[in-house]
């Protein structure tokens, strides 16, 4: 996908979230900024991660509208309530850090974005978003 293409998708994505918000029509959603789904990378990759209608804090503190990001590596969604596992295929992000560098070798993997509130519980499959990627 050429430089362009990519400036005008992130150029209507933006354009989309604006509209949402001015019209208070706005869900809550998880989104992998980087990298597209279907993409083929080199190890070690960034992956940077968003939420919306939700506050990314520090994991602690149960505040409602809020919580923090979890990367699950070849893990399918959590269900709503239940903790996110502490292991090597869920990395936890409860400092509130949204992108990370991530080393895998080279395969395809299912990644998916899990949104969990300060206590790691999930928010459940309606605040994930899965993609996959070759690493090459």
């Amino acid at each position: 996908m050429s430089i362009t293409t990519q400036l005008l998708r992130r150029f209507a994505a933006a354009a989309i979230v604006s509209t949402c918000m001015a019209a208070g029509a706005f869900a809550q959603t998880v989104a992998f900024v980087e990298p597209q789904d279907g993409a083929t990378v080199s190890s070690p990759f960034k992956v940077k991660f968003a939420v919306s209608g939700m506050e990314v804090n520090p994991a602690g503190a149960i505040v409602p509208n809020s919580g923090h990001h979890h990367l699950l590596i070849n893990a399918a969604p959590i269900k709503a309530g239940e903790a996110v596992p502490f292991d090597e295929t869920h990395l936890h992000f409860g400092k509130g850090q949204t992108e990370t560098e991530v080393k895998l070798a080279p395969g395809v993997y299912t990644l998916t974005l899990q949104f969990a509130n300060g206590a790691h519980q999930s928010y459940g499959p309606e605040l994930s978003k899965t993609i996959k990627v070759t690493v090459k």
